[in-house]
C-alpha cells in the first residue's frame, strides 16, 4: 500500500552510480523514479510537458552541476532540487533546496526528498486550503451537541469535492468497535453503508488504532467495502483525535487516484477541528 500520492523523481547521475541510486530510492513505493546520465538528457526530460518531475536529484559527479542548478532554478522556480555531493564534508544548498553528502547512509537522500515534498504541500495548504477549513470551524461552532457536529464535519468534507463521506466513532463496548455516526452521499451508498467496522481487519480500524492517515484504492489492504467493491475508486481515511481518539473519517471519490497528499492534509485539519469540538463536548 502506498502512503500518499506518488512523488515523481528525476535522478541525473553517472551510469556507474545509477544502480546504487535506484536500489536505495526504489525501496519507497511512493517514489516514481526516472534516470538520466547527462545534463542535456536532464534538460530534455524537464522540458517535456508530458513528463512530470516533482524532485530533481543531480549528482555532483556529472561535472559543473552548479551552473545547471542555477539554470534550472530560473527556468523552473517550483522544481525541488537536491544536490548530491559525496566528496564534500558538509553541504550548503546554494541554489539547490537541499544538499546530501551521505545520500545512502540512514536513507539520508530519501528523507530529504520526503521532507521537501511535505513542506511544499504545507506551503500550498496555507494559500489554498485554509479558507474552507476556517469556514468549517465556523459551522462547527454553530452545530449543536451530539451527532450534529459529526454530521457538520461530513457535510463540510463533501463540499470539498468528495462523493461519499462517513464518520465512524469508537464505541465503548465489551469488544471495542467503530460505529457509523454520520454519513453523506448518494442513496445507493448511504442505504447499504456498514453500520459497524471491526478494529482489527478494516481500514477504519487500522487508522483508529495506529493514528495514521491512509490513501487507498480497490487493490489495497486493509480496505473498506465501498472501495474494495469499486463502488468508488479512491478513498482516504484519517483519524479524529490524537492522544484521545474519537474515531475516523472516511472520504471517497468516484475517480481512481483522485486523492492527493494535499487532500489528506486538508482532511486532517478538518478532523483536528472536529476532535477539539468533541473533546470540549465531553468535558462540559
Amino acid at each position: 500500500m502506498v502512503d500518499g500520492p506518488q512523488i515523481h523523481v528525476l535522478v541525473a547521475t553517472q551510469l556507474t552510480s545509477l544502480v546504487q541510486f535506484r536500489d536505495n530510492l526504489s525501496r519507497d513505493p511512493q517514489l516514481k523514479l526516472a534516470f538520466v546520465a547527462s545534463q542535456n538528457d536532464a534538460r530534455e526530460v524537464l522540458a517535456d510537458p508530458q513528463k512530470r518531475t516533482d524532485v530533481f536529484i543531480i549528482d555532483n559527479a556529472l561535472g559543473d552541476v552548479f551552473g545547471l542548478v542555477r539554470e534550472l532554478r530560473l527556468a523552473y522556480p517550483h522544481l525541488l532540487i537536491v544536490l548530491v555531493d559525496q566528496g564534500a564534508d558538509f553541504g550548503t544548498p546554494g541554489h539547490a533546496d537541499e544538499v546530501s553528502v551521505i545520500p545512502f547512509e540512514n536513507d539520508d537522500l530519501l528523507k530529504r526528498i520526503k521532507r521537501l515534498t511535505e513542506e511544499r504541500s504545507l506551503e500550498t495548504l496555507r494559500t489554498d486550503a485554509l479558507p474552507p477549513v476556517r469556514a468549517f470551524a465556523k459551522s462547527l461552532r454553530r452545530a449543536g451537541p451530539g451527532t450534529s457536529k459529526t454530521q457538520a464535519a461530513v457535510e463540510a468534507i463533501k463540499e470539498l469535492g468528495y462523493d461519499y463521506v462517513a464518520y465512524y466513532g469508537i464505541a465503548s463496548t465489551s469488544q471495542p468497535e467503530l460505529k457509523l455516526g454520520a454519513q453523506i452521499g448518494p442513496d445507493a451508498l448511504t442505504s447499504i453503508a456498514p453500520p459497524k467496522q471491526d478494529l482489527y481487519d478494516t481500514l477504519a480500524g487500522w487508522v483508529a488504532q495506529n493514528g495514521h492517515s491512509r490513501i487507498i484504492g480497490p487493490e489495497d489492504q486493509p480496505n473498506h467495502p465501498f472501495i474494495r467493491q469499486r463502488r468508488v475508486q479512491s478513498g482516504a481515511c484519517v483519524p479524529v483525535g490524537t492522544t484521545l481518539r474519537f474515531g475516523v473519517i472516511l472520504a471517497c471519490r468516484e475517480q481512481p487516484n483522485a486523492i492527493t497528499q494535499q487532500n489528506i492534509l486538508v482532511l486532517e485539519l478538518v478532523s483536528a477541528q472536529l476532535a477539539n469540538a468533541l473533546a470540549r463536548q465531553t468535558q462540559s
